[in-house]
């Protein structure tokens, strides 16, 4: 679904860390196709589906289409009593996401969300009063680098010094917009969110991994409704300007402005500036050249180099956030990293200069 941002749903090979039962999953609130992406990722790793819940029958019975292991359970209540159930994977509503999660967590399961995880710094501190009270994990699907092979391709070639230190990053993330296919929640700004908070997530994900930041300042934010008037609540475009706790700096550009006639729901770039080199990434298409995205493009005093590496990297994450699980380790991601993106992308949101 190259067309369709909102059911990309990335497979990978097959890569277990645990055996057949070992760790029992289950899936709810089914209000984003990135549902299918987090089960692929979990399944892959060797996680066992157990149940899916929805209040909308029609779709827990697409979803047992693409998942036929997975049973439909009678209520959010009895995936939560269940102790077999270790992790419960959720993409609600936005705006819901977050009590969802304290919900999860105050049952004894550990949380897997969809990125935005927040819409209200309040939620995220409810979340953080609940990890440190329960020692459960709420952790998030920052897609946009977790489920890409060259953004994980980049990840390794930073921590080797192909380019030194991480001085700059710069992130484009155009999306198609496609209006007819979204929901009614899509276009509710209480409950999406806005654009910063919502695919500004992953842009601010991607610029604390890759600077090694464990905290940064938002210097400015912007947001405006260009070409959806129709809308009136819908942001079609946002930018930031960031600086690290290190110093790097970081923009990213987020919008809906992608064009119909592009082949793929958007063009993602990630632009990294570093002290001996820099990276081009081209995540899901290389513009009339490779239908096939993944192109990463290095420059460093070495020399010159180009890497396709679609299908040669896989999708570590998985694997170690359930060994994380189990282990009670953070290898995978820390939850302060997570959290620190989703506070981060609250505040520009909420700073945002709004331009007409």
């Amino acid at each position: 679904m190259k067309k369709d941002g909102m059911n990309y749903a990335p497979k990978g090979g097959v890569n277990r860390v645990v055996e057949e039962g070992e760790f029992v999953i289950a899936a709810m609130a089914l209000d984003h196709g990135h549902i299918y992406g987090m089960c692929n990722g979990l399944v892959e790793a060797g996680a066992t589906l157990k149940y899916v819940y929805d209040p909308d029958p029609a779709k827990v019975r697409k979803f047992i289409e693409s998942f036929p292991e997975a049973q439909a359970a009678d209520s959010v209540e009895q995936i939560l009593k269940d102790d077999e159930i270790k992790l419960v994977a959720a993409a609600a509503i936005p705006s819901e996401r977050g009590p969802l999660g304290v919900r999860v967590m105050e049952s004894g399961k550990d949380y897997f969300t969809d990125k935005t995880p927040f819409t209200t710094l309040e939620q995220l501190e409810a979340a953080k009063e609940t990890v440190e009270k329960t020692g459960k994990k709420y952790m998030v699907y920052y897609s946009e680098r977790l489920h890409v092979e060259s953004a994980v391709y980049v990840g390794n070639l930073i921590k080797e010094g192909a380019i030194g230190r991480v001085l700059q990053v710069s992130n484009l993330a155009p999306h198609l917009l496609n209006a007819p296919s979204r929901p009614e929640w899509f276009f509710q700004k209480e409950k999406y969110g806005g654009i910063l908070c919502d695919i500004g997530s992953h842009q601010i994900e991607q610029f604390l991994y890759y600077s090694a930041n464990t905290d940064a300042e938002v210097v400015r934010s912007q947001v405006a409704n260009y070409t959806a008037k129709e809308y009136p609540e819908l942001e079609d475009f946002g930018d930031c300007m960031i600086v690290g706790a290190n110093g790097a700096t970081h923009y990213f550009r987020v919008d809906w402005l992608t064009p119909a006639g592009l082949g793929v729901w958007g063009d993602g770039r990630t632009f990294i500036l570093g002290s001996e080199g820099y990276i081009e990434v081209r995540k899901y298409i290389d513009i009339a050249r490779d239908d096939e995205g993944d192109q990463v493009y290095l420059s460093n005093n070495e020399g010159t180099y180009h890497y396709s590496v679609k299908g040669k990297v896989g999708f570590p994450f998985f694997g170690e956030f359930i060994l994380d699980c189990i282990n009670r380790t953070e290898n995978a991601m820390t939850q302060d990293h997570a959290f620190k993106t989703a506070e981060l992308c609250l505040i520009a949101q909420k700073q945002a200069v709004r331009l007409e």
